[in-house]
């Protein structure tokens, strides 16, 4: 048996700041190793990666992780080293205990637990841990879906073990995520003095209306799994520090969090549209510039899904209620190669001083993970 809070405990202790491996990859490589357990590294970017399968039968379940962590800021802010995994009080404190190296090492713990009880040949679990999710995300779980396509290497299935509880442990379950892009609106003009108007062509009132429209047009009402898409504009900016200076141009940011209704071509359709029409007729100039991090998507709730919710209402007593809200994670890149969904302890704390996770919640999310795996290999393969 492989105790997860002592592994949550080794992990701390790694300073795996982005891009930083800090020994996290390199610990867990040992441990999985040693539990048979075949590992494979693949860097890329200067960023470490771990890939570790035990079985070659199917059905495949996958767990994805980071153990990457942000940085802890002042660390005279905390009151525990920030690496030192402290505990106190029945909680232990440092950077990433909660976001995400607890639910690492649950996942880790529960896969070497049932890996002892299964016939490889029946079954296969997998491993996907990255260091840089917390990052730019372009060299971590992209790197490793791209080496299993070069290696001919499939997921059935896969669990992110992200923080998704709410209030108390195994209350809510991500089964998708909203899509998110962001805009950079420029509108042109002309310079010129403020006495002098009829001389210039000030974009300002132009940018001023394009932004009140774009922030008071709603995308839609809502689907069946999804919220409401939403834009939010994050900055209006001049740089003029003159007041008797029309400016040449101005510029606006916004991020839309969008739902399942749409598609970015069609947000940026919709948005050149507002744009065309606040523009026409003034002489003015504008385009967005767009950039994508993610696509909504959904997995539906029922197959392997449901031995997800099943185990965890087994654990709790409560089933958890399914959700698509919250911002972006490695989901979104995992739901091109197989189903997906986020399960992991309540997310209080991430990214915080004195991050901290309680000692209980770790062992209950190994048990439930391992109750998820044995649910799921009692099933034939799909």
């Amino acid at each position: 048996m492989t105790d997860p809070v002592a592994l949550t405990a080794d992990l701390v202790r790694c300073p795996s700041v982005t891009p930083a491996e800090g020994g996290a990859i390199t610990h867990l490589e040992a441990v999985l190793n040693a539990a048979g357990f075949a590992c494979y590294r693949i860097s890329r970017g200067g960023i470490e990666n771990l890939y570790a399968r035990y079985g070659q039968g199917r059905p495949v379940f996958g767990f994805n992780g980071h153990t990457d962590v942000v940085p802890v800021g002042d660390p005279a802010d905390w009151s525990a080293d920030p690496f030192g995994a402290v505990v106190r009080e029945g909680v232990m404190i440092g950077r990433g205990s909660v976001d995400m190296k607890s639910g690492v090492a649950a996942f880790a713990a529960a896969a070497i637990e049932v890996a002892a009880t299964l016939d490889p040949d029946q079954g296969s679990i997998v491993l996907m841990i990255t260091g840089d999710e917390e990052g730019v995300a372009e060299d971590g779980t992209m790197a490793i879906l791209d080496w299993m396509d070069d290696e001919d290497e499939r997921v059935d299935f896969c669990l992110v073990g992200e923080p998704t509880s709410l209030e108390v442990l195994g209350d809510q379950v991500k089964i998708g995520r909203r899509g998110s892009m962001t805009g950079l609106l420029t509108v042109t003009g002309t310079q010129g003095h403020t006495a002098y108007p009829q001389r210039a062509e000030n974009p300002l009132p132009a940018l001023a209306r394009i932004c009140a429209r774009l922030a008071a047009t709603p995308l839609d009402e809502g689907s069946a799994h999804f919220e409401p898409s939403t834009l939010q504009l994050t900055t209006i900016d001049v740089g003029n520090p003159a007041s008797n200076v029309i400016p040449r141009l101005g510029r606006a940011r916004c991020n839309i969090r969008f739902n399942d209704l749409h598609t970015p071509d069609g947000i940026e359709a919709w948005a050149d549209r507002i744009v065309a029409e606040e523009i026409a007729g003034t002489g003015l100039e504008a385009h967005f510039e767009w950039g994508v991090s993610g696509v909504a998507f959904l997995t539906e709730p029922h197959g392997p899904v449901e031995s997800v919710i099943g185990a965890i209402e087994a654990a709790t007593g409560a089933r958890p209620a399914l959700s698509t809200g919250g911002g972006t994670s490695d989901a979104r890149f995992i739901k091109d190669h197989c189903p997906v969904v986020e399960f992991g302890l309540v997310g209080r704390g991430m990214h915080a001083v004195d991050e901290q996770v309680p000692i209980r919640d770790v062992h209950a999310l190994a048990a439930i993970y391992a109750e998820i795996l044995r649910r799921y290999f009692g099933r034939p393969p799909e």
